[in-house]
C-alpha cells in the first residue's frame, strides 16, 4: 500500500473516536499492552512528560516542546486530533514522521492489528512510541487523546506527569461530574513520579491530592505562581493558564536535572508555532476583516473563546459554528451572543450534527442565522456578508476548524 491506501485502511478499517465516537473508547489498556510487549516496549525506552487536561493539554504540549527544542534536545511531540494531515500528530523538533515509516510500520503489523482488533488510537500510539525510539529523541512530549486512566498513553513512566484543567466534556466516557473526570484525569499520575496542576477548582484538586499522596507522587500547583513576564507566541488570552502550567513543569524538569536555560525558554515560548507548527489556537487568518479560528470545543473552551472576541474592536460578529452530534448544546449554546450573525455548518466527519438540526436547537436560544452544507460554503458566505470592520469567527468543533484549514493550507 502507498500512503494514501495506508491512511485509508487506518481510517476506515479500525475503530476510531475521532470518526466513531463511543464504540472507539475501549475500557482497558490490554489491547495497548499487548501492542507494547509485541513491539519490545518502546515506551519503556522513552523520556515522557505526559499531558492530560480537558482544555489547553495541546497547547501546552507545543509550548513544552518548543522550548526543550529551543534548549538543543531532539524532542518527540505526541498529539491528537490533527486538523489536516494524519502526520501532524507525530513529531520531532517539528518535523512531522514520513510517509515512508507510516507506510512501512503498518505493512510490518498489519496481521497484528486485525488479528487483535486494535482500534486506531492504540495502534498511533504505538507508531508513535515505536518512532520515537528509533529516532533516539531525547525527550517526548505526550499528549493524552480521552481522558488518562485508560488511554491509550498511558502505559508510560514519565518523568513528569501534567493536569491542565477540568471540565465537563466527554461526559459519556469520563463521568458527569467534575470529580469523576478529575478522578479519570487523574489517572495518570503515576507513583513516586511529580504532577503538576495547572487550574484550582475546589472539587477537583482535592481529587489530585488523594490520587499524589496515595502514590506518594509530588504535587505542584501552577495557579499559585505570580504573574508570569514571559512573552509567548500563542495569543489567546486563555494561554495565561497554559503558561503557568508550562512553567511550572518546566521547573520541575529542572529539578530532575534537565538543563533548561533562561534563554531557552524565552526563545521557545516566544517561538512557539515557529518550532512546532501549532494550529488553530485563537489564530487570525487575516484582517479587515479580522477573522479568527480556535479549536475550543466545549463550555470551559468557548467561553473563553467568546470572552477575547467580545473583547476585541469590531462593528458586527459573524460566527460560522459546527458541532458532533454527541457535543452537550445546553451548556455551549446559551454562551454564544444573541447579536451576531450565525452561519451554521457541518463538519465534514460521519460524526458532525446537521447544519439544520444545529440551527433549529440554536433558535431556541435565540440565536439566528442561515444553514451550509460545507464550512467552505459558511466561511465564503460570512466573508461576502462581512465589512472592514466586522470580525469573522470560525469555530465550535476542531472539526470545523480542520475543514476551513484544510482550504487555506495546501
Amino acid at each position: 500500500m502507498n500512503y494514501q491506501e495506508t491512511l485509508d485502511w487506518l481510517f476506515n478499517q479500525l475503530p476510531m473516536y475521532q470518526k466513531d465516537g463511543a464504540k472507539a473508547y475501549k475500557k482497558d489498556l490490554s489491547n495497548t499492552l499487548l501492542l507494547m510487549d509485541y513491539l519490545g516496549n518502546p515506551e519503556q525506552q522513552i523520556k515522557a512528560i505526559h499531558v492530560a487536561g480537558t482544555n489547553g493539554k495541546g497547547s501546552t504540549s507545543h509550548m513544552l516542546a518548543s522550548v526543550l527544542q529551543e534548549q538543543g534536545y531532539q524532542v518527540g511531540l505526541y498529539t491528537s486530533p490533527h486538523l489536516i494531515d494524519f502526520r501532524e500528530r507525530i513529531k520531532i523538533n517539528g518535523q512531522e514522521i514520513s510517509e515512508g515509516y507510516i507506510v512501512d510500520f503498518v505493512a510490518k503489523h498489519k496481521s497484528f492489528f486485525e488479528q487483535n482488533a486494535l482500534s486506531f488510537f492504540e495502534m498511533t500510539v504505538g507508531l508513535s512510541f515505536e518512532y520515537f525510539k528509533d529516532s533516539k529523541v531525547d525527550y517526548v512530549v505526550l499528549e493524552t487523546g480521552l481522558g488518562g486512566r485508560l488511554d491509550s498513553t498511558n502505559v508510560v513512566t514519565p518523568l513528569v506527569s501534567v493536569i491542565t484543567n477540568i471540565g465537563l466534556d466527554h461526559t459519556q466516557f469520563l463521568g458527569d461530574t467534575l470529580p469523576l473526570i478529575a478522578s479519570e484525569k487523574g489517572g495518570i499520575i503515576k507513583r513516586n513520579i511529580p504532577v503538576v496542576i495547572g487550574e484550582y477548582h475546589e472539587e477537583t484538586f482535592e481529587v489530585f491530592e488523594g490520587i499524589a499522596n496515595k502514590n506518594n507522587a509530588p504535587l505542584y500547583k501552577a495557579f499559585d505562581l505570580g504573574e508570569v513576564l514571559y512573552d509567548c507566541e500563542l495569543k489567546g488570552e486563555y494561554q495565561k493558564y497554559n503558561l503557568k502550567t508550562v512553567v511550572r513543569a518546566l521547573e520541575v524538569l529542572q529539578g530532575l536535572g534537565v538543563e533548561l536555560t533562561e534563554q531557552a525558554i524565552e526563545n521557545g515560548l516566544s517561538k512557539v508555532i515557529q518550532n512546532t507548527g501549532l494550529l488553530g489556537r485563537y489564530q487570525v487568518v487575516q484582517e479587515l476583516p479580522k477573522l479568527v479560528c480556535d479549536t475550543g470545543h466545549n463550555k470551559e473552551g468557548i467561553a473563553l473563546v467568546l470572552s477575547q472576541l467580545l473583547a476585541e474592536d469590531f462593528e458586527k460578529l459573524h460566527i460560522v459554528f459546527g458541532v458532533v452530534d454527541d457535543k452537550d448544546l445546553g451548556s455551549v449554546l446559551p454562551l454564544l451572543p444573541k447579536q451576531a450573525q450565525f452561519y451554521f455548518t457541518k463538519p465534514s466527519i460521519a460524526r458532525g450534527l446537521s447544519e439544520e438540526k444545529l440551527k433549529d436547537i440554536a433558535e431556541e436560544f435565540g440565536l439566528a442565522g442561515d444553514t451550509f452544507t460545507t464550512v467552505e460554503q459558511a466561511v465564503n458566505t460570512a466573508l461576502t456578508n462581512a465589512k472592514p470592520q466586522d470580525l469573522i469567527y470560525v469555530g465550535g468543533s476542531t472539526f470545523v476548524v480542520a475543514d476551513y484549514l484544510s482550504l487555506i493550507i495546501k
